[in-house]
Parts: structure tokens; sequence; C-alpha cells
């Protein structure tokens, strides 16, 4: 492993050499990849272009960055800039470097995307996606072009699962009542959550080198704390929320994603103005850090944001006749 990292701090320092001038276009393409993004484009494609297509992607997000997170956690690798000073920081981050984040769930919801579309332009536009996000991961010196590489793979097995097993997971799914579907999601969410916790019990002796605190206090933020349960409450929690509001909404008729460009605008604006206040508004509320009732409160939060996305908002959509009249 020291090879490698010798190696990729080498290719690094000679990206970051290649100007400044590519900082901004690599912050952007960074933030392409970033759960704020996610967070606030996932939900077009599922309230205002194709509602069948936002649940696949909703759902590939969720999934890839779970399993992220308890690779991260068991894997344990550094990143570029915590273990050389020669690497300049250009964001910030807290949790383990491989495999990266950005590069896997860019990965897995371009691909999904692509894959559903079944257009060569498709495929090109997400490859092209895809690339420049990992790349920018390594030009800011968040990862290494290994950590890169795997979450690539990662997110590429992903779709690839997806595309195989989707149709008769989803088929089967349907012919289950509305409260089996609650309990199956909710297990769902707990094996998650219990394959996280034991990933973070097994390093629980983790001991954070120095080298590594000094050389990431540079990047300024938060301190570094790479072995933490929270993320992975986040997704489990998420994708709960998400399946009891497509099972509730099932219930109410369903939800698709036709109407007037201004029906399509309106939705997407008035439900990020939902997300917004369960996401940032309760984010502000609750308690954070890594003890029981941060867990809770945090699972809390985004049970909310999942089921707001997917039945919620929809809900309030059909109430002020955001939906095309299908009479007509």
């Amino acid at each position: 492993m020291d090879f490698f990292i010798q190696n990729g701090i080498e290719w690094i320092v000679w990206i970051q050499n290649l100007g400044a001038w590519l900082e901004m276009p690599m912050k952007f393409f960074s933030f392409l990849g970033s759960e704020e993004f996610f967070l606030l484009a996932m939900p077009i494609f599922y309230w205002s272009i194709n509602t069948d297509l936002g649940i696949r992607m909703g759902l590939a997000l969720l999934v890839n960055t779970s399993v992220n997170h308890v690779f991260k956690v068991a894997m344990g690798g550094p990143r570029p800039y915590w273990v050389s000073e020669h690497v300049t920081p250009m964001a910030a981050e807290t949790s383990f470097g491989i495999p990266s984040a950005h590069a896997q769930t860019a990965a897995g919801v371009w691909g999904i995307c692509a894959a559903w579309l079944r257009k060569s332009w498709a495929w090109i536009v997400a490859v092209m996606i895809v690339l420049l996000i990992g790349f920018s991961r390594m030009y800011l010196g968040m990862h290494f072009f290994h950590d890169v590489l795997l979450g690539w793979l990662l997110g590429g097995l992903l779709v690839w699962a997806f595309t195989v097993y989707w149709d008769r997971v989803a088929g089967w799914l349907k012919t289950q009542s509305f409260v089996r579907q609650v309990g199956l999601a909710f297990i769902v969410s707990m094996v998650m959550i219990g394959i996280s916790a034991l990933t973070v019990a097994a390093q629980s002796g983790f001991i954070i080198p120095e080298e590594w605190l000094v050389n990431s206090a540079r990047a300024g933020g938060e301190k570094i704390d790479p072995v933490s349960l929270s993320g992975a409450i986040t997704p489990a929690a998420t994708l709960f929320g998400l399946a009891v509001g497509l099972a509730w909404m099932t219930l109410q008729g369903g939800f698709q994603a036709t109407g007037s460009v201004t029906q399509r605008s309106l939705r997407y604006i008035l439900g990020v103005i939902g997300i917004l206040i369960l996401w940032f508004g309760l984010g502000q509320v609750f308690p954070r850090g890594e003890f029981l009732l941060s867990y809770v409160l945090r699972y809390v939060r985004y049970v909310l944001v999942g089921f707001w996305v997917s039945g919620g908002a929809p809900w309030l959509f059909k109430k002020v006749k955001l939906i095309a009249d299908p009479k007509r």
C-alpha cells in the first residue's frame, strides 16, 4: 500500500501543478458528486421528469452510499493531503479515503440513468461526468487514484446488479401488502446500519496518526473523524423513508411525473422547499455527535426527508393540483 500511496502523491502533485486555473472547474465537478447536489438534484427526476427513473437513481444513490461507508471504515485508507504536506488541500473531508464516495456514487447514479435510457449518447455523457468527477477529487487532493478506481468499480458493479435484478425484485415487492413492504424496508435499513456498526466496532481501537491530524488541519473545517457511524445512518434512514413513501403513495393511487412545464417546475420548487426545511432546518435543531440520541434523531430526520420526497411532496402536489388531470 505504501507503494501506491507514494506514487499516488507524486501523481497528485503533478496534476495540481497543471495550474490554479483548474481549481474552480474541478470544484464544480466535485460538487456534482456531493451529497448536497444529489439531495437537491435527484428529486427532480422523480417529481418532474420520469418517476420510474427517479426511483432507480435515488435507490442507487442510497445503496452506493451505504456500501461505500462500509468499505471506507473497513479499509481505513488515508487521504492524500493527510499524509503529505506536498499535496495542497483544496477542500476538507473527515472520513477515510478509499473508496471514493464521489466516484462510486457518480458511477452508480449516472450509470443507472444511462442503462435506463439505453442510448449511446447517454452512456457517453455518463462516462464523461464520472471521469471528470473522479479526476476532480484527485486534483483537489482528496483522493488517490486507487481510491477513485475502486469507487468506479463498486459503482459499476452495483449498476450491473440493479440492471439484472430490478424487475424481478420490484415485481415481487408489488405483490406484498403495505405493512409487509414497510416491515421489509425497515429490516433492510437496520441491516445496512448493522453491517456498518460492525465495521465501526472492528475499528474502534484505531488511533489517528499524529501526521494525519497535523496535515489535515491545513484544510480547516472539522477535525477528521473517520471511524464514525453517522455516515451509515443517513442512507439507511433515507431509504426507509423513501420506501414508506412509495408504498403509501401506491395506496393513494400512485404518482407519475406528468404535466405541463409550469406544473413540473412548481412541483420541484415546492418540493425542494420541503427538503430544505427537513434537512437543513432540523439539522440546525437536532444535536450532532457520536452518541445514541444524535443517531436516533439523525435517523428520524432522514426518514422524514426520504418520505417527503416519495410520499409527502407528491401527496401535496395532488392537493394543490400540480398533477396533470388523467381524464384529459
